[in-house]
């Protein structure tokens, strides 16, 4: 008599790609949200960026514990832009997404982009995300987060579901530049030669436009798939743009993203991107401009906010007190 065969379990349909940095802190919260995703067949290369901190280890423990889990060491640090294109390197399921290790999936995450995308034939899902921010009124000195809601922006960008559309029908879409919102499929990739620049903060901006403009159609939700976490000790890189070197990385970003709407034909895109830059991106820079101790801060901030300012023109329709705060920065 012939027992009972156990089916072989599913072939995997997605790969995320998670690198990490001295995320030890963080590293197991974003591993157990992939474990507790309802979608189950999905890999996950984990690219240990050379930490000098226990990140390799917990990376190391998921594989061995877990065999959706795949390490990569890097020997010497390349940046978040080189340890997501090691992982790329890797790929060979129909789809591709990426999670920061310091970053959490929702548990529908992967099931609801996957399943959009693949119905839909679409080059690649959008979701929506919320802020995962330091609780300083918990009075909790080991660091308790708590989830924001969905900004107006986010929103905009994924709020109606849409599917197989396009920038001509919805610019509001590139106002989603981050890499870890979204599932695409791997043959995008590989069909425009898609890779992440490296040695650059910020470098969603480029590669997310260049997916919008290069996608035969795209899809959104207004699912949040993703809690993007702001450090409780300030280490994240969102966290440094006070630096010199970090805004300046940030303004080639942010104009390079919008260089690759204009080349494509996308004067909406581009405008409608121009005016969120004015709006959300800029004013916390001219406040922290206003104090800084370097007058090369303010000098580089003021020549950008006047370049994106004479562009909208009129068009930008801000709110007075943005449009003041734009308006000193304009003179610096």
């Amino acid at each position: 008599m012939i027992g009972r065969v156990t089916p072989p379990p599913p072939a995997p349909v997605v790969t995320v790609i998670v690198p990490g940095f001295e995320v030890a802190d963080y590293a197991q919260e974003a591993i157990d949200s992939l474990r507790a995703q309802t979608l189950t067949d999905w890999l996950a290369v984990l690219v240990d960026d050379a930490s000098t901190d226990a990140t390799g280890g917990i990376f190391d423990a998921a594989a061995a514990a877990d065999p959706r889990f795949r390490v990569v060491h890097h020997a010497a640090r390349g940046g978040l832009s080189a340890a997501r294109n090691t992982g790329l390197e890797l790929v060979e399921t129909p789809f591709v997404a990426f999670l920061d290790a310091d970053d959490r999936y929702t548990p529908s995450a992967l099931e609801r982009l996957v399943a959009t995308v693949d119905a839909s034939g679409s080059d690649f899902a959008v979701g929506a995300y919320v802020r995962l921010r330091p609780d300083h009124d918990g009075g909790n000195p080991t660091g308790t987060y708590v989830t924001g809601v969905v900004q107006p922006w986010v929103a905009a960008a994924t709020d109606p579901a849409r599917s197989g559309t396009t920038l001509e029908e919805h610019p509001e879409a590139s106002g989603n530049i981050v890499a870890w919102s979204k599932v695409s499929r791997t043959e995008l990739w590989r069909r425009e030669g898609l890779r992440f620049p490296v040695g650059k903060a910020y470098e969603d901006q480029i590669v997310a436009q260049q997916m919008y403009t290069r996608a035969r159609a795209f899809d959104v939700i207004p699912d949040v798939v993703v809690h993007w976490r702001e450090r409780f000790d300030g280490t994240s890189i969102t966290q440094h743009k006070g630096e010199l070197p970090v805004l300046r990385d940030y303004l080639e970003a942010l104009a390079g993203g919008i260089a690759v709407l204009d080349g494509a034909g996308q004067p909406r895109a581009a405008a409608s991107r121009v005016r969120l830059i004015l709006s959300m991106d800029l004013p916390p820079l001219v406040d922290i401009g206003r104090v800084h101790a370097d007058d090369a801060y303010r000098r580089e901030l003021g020549a950008f906010t006047r370049e994106l300012w004479d562009r909208a023109g009129d068009a930008a329709d801000l709110d007075p007190a943005i449009a003041d705060t734009l308006a000193a920065a304009r003179l610096w």
